[in-house]
């Protein structure tokens, strides 16, 4: 159809002729409500927006010499980013004569790993960068169940 035709059809239909391939030979053309089009595809990447998970690096820093409160604190802490869907970075910090008890913050590392237990899984087991041992844990996958099906424990309507 020719250009001159295709705007006249549009104009009587009161819609907007809308280029939808150019680089074709010859180019496809869309008679359409450009404006409703837009609004639509707008509304669409809204919900799209909404529906995406946003995942948050938190961090931990703990030293060598931790005593046994502060630690189970900062395993709290870790739990509840944990729990919230969000990753946590573990950092051991070590201090001037520390840096040759490196072997004494992969214990730490690894107590620390095991009091996170089965809430999370380690993405990126410990490993040294300067001054610092560094281990990332995610959050374990829950299991996803469907809204719409009732459990089994629960009364049903005759």
């Amino acid at each position: 159809m020719k250009i001159e035709a295709a705007l006249k059809t549009a104009y009587d239909a009161g819609l907007d002729l809308v280029e939808i391939a150019p680089d074709a030979k010859p180019p496809v053309c869309k008679i359409m409500d450009f404006g409703k089009y837009r609004f639509e595809s707008e509304k669409r990447e809204k919900e799209q927006k909404k529906k995406r998970v946003i995942v948050e690096l938190k961090e931990i820093q703990l030293k060598l010499r931790i005593d046994v409160h502060d630690f189970n604190t900062k395993l709290g802490h870790a739990l509840r980013f944990l729990s919230q869907g969000n990753k946590v970075k573990v950092v051991v910090r070590f201090r001037g004569r520390e840096m040759t008890h490196t072997n004494q913050g992969s214990e730490l590392m690894k107590k620390f790993a095991a009091g996170i237990g089965e809430a999370g899984i380690i993405e990126k087991q410990p490993l040294q960068e300067g001054y610092n041992m560094i281990m990332i844990i995610a959050p374990q996958k829950a299991p996803t169940t469907s809204k719409g099906k009732k459990q089994d424990g629960e009364n049903q309507d005759a």
